[in-house]
């Protein structure tokens, strides 16, 4: 059986030390994604929607890898990666601390074999299983190239963010380069390392990431 290490053929990309502002490009990937908003007066960690699409992209992840896994020719095993989230507004500048304005694009990262049918496939194994639910008539296989970015190790509570960006700016001046994130249309990528069910908020892993582009 042929395996794809993916944690270890994208270390650069998942595994930045914590605190330390680093840029990065990001090539063209392959992801299974959904699309959703976080409801008013809510937020990621309350909203009903959010869990929900957030379930229905882990299931299709794990129907897919274990199909791959069993198939009878060319079987494949990589791991699931972690769960990734684009986030951004319509209505106004990206606010961290307004997360009930917030949109959202959830993102799993796939190995680059797979493709259409094989995630049309895993979408019927999973409605096969759990029914046709609204959600995932919206989970789809998406290539998504970010292009050169800032990105740095966040560790504690979601809403400790902020601190962790501050000192993005003066990063990226010696570069002449600045954040995209708001004005620019850019938006805020999240990447959680930790399962906040099970790990002391303090000790929350989340990688931040923006793209980021030349000053005017």
């Amino acid at each position: 059986m042929e395996t794809v290490d993916l944690k270890r053929q994208w270390r650069h990309l998942y595994a930045p030390k914590p605190g330390c502002f680093e840029l990065v490009d990001v090539p063209e990937q392959p992801f299974l994604t959904i699309d959703g908003r976080i409801e008013p007066g809510s937020s990621p960690g309350t909203s009903e929607g959010f869990a929900a699409d957030t379930a229905a992209l882990y299931g299709l992840a794990y129907t897919m890898k274990f199909g791959f896994k069993k198939r009878a020719e060319a079987p494949l095993d990589y791991p699931v990666m972690p769960l990734e989230g684009l986030w951004w507004v319509t209505d106004g500048r990206f606010d961290l601390a307004r997360p009930d304005n917030w949109h959202y694009t959830l993102m799993i990262l796939l190995p680059e074999v797979v493709g259409e049918a094989d995630a049309a496939t895993a979408l019927a194994a999973l409605r096969a299983k759990r029914g046709d639910r609204p959600e995932f008539a919206r989970l789809r296989l998406e290539h998504f190239t970010e292009g050169r970015s800032a990105q740095v190790m966040h560790i504690g509570p979601y809403a400790t963010e902020p601190e962790s960006m501050e000192g993005l700016p003066a990063f990226l001046a010696p570069d002449g380069l600045v954040d995209l994130v708001g004005s620019s249309g850019g938006k805020h990528h999240e990447i959680y390392l930790s399962d906040p069910g099970r790990t002391d908020p303090a000790k929350l892993k989340t990688i931040l990431r923006h793209p980021v582009g030349p000053a005017a």
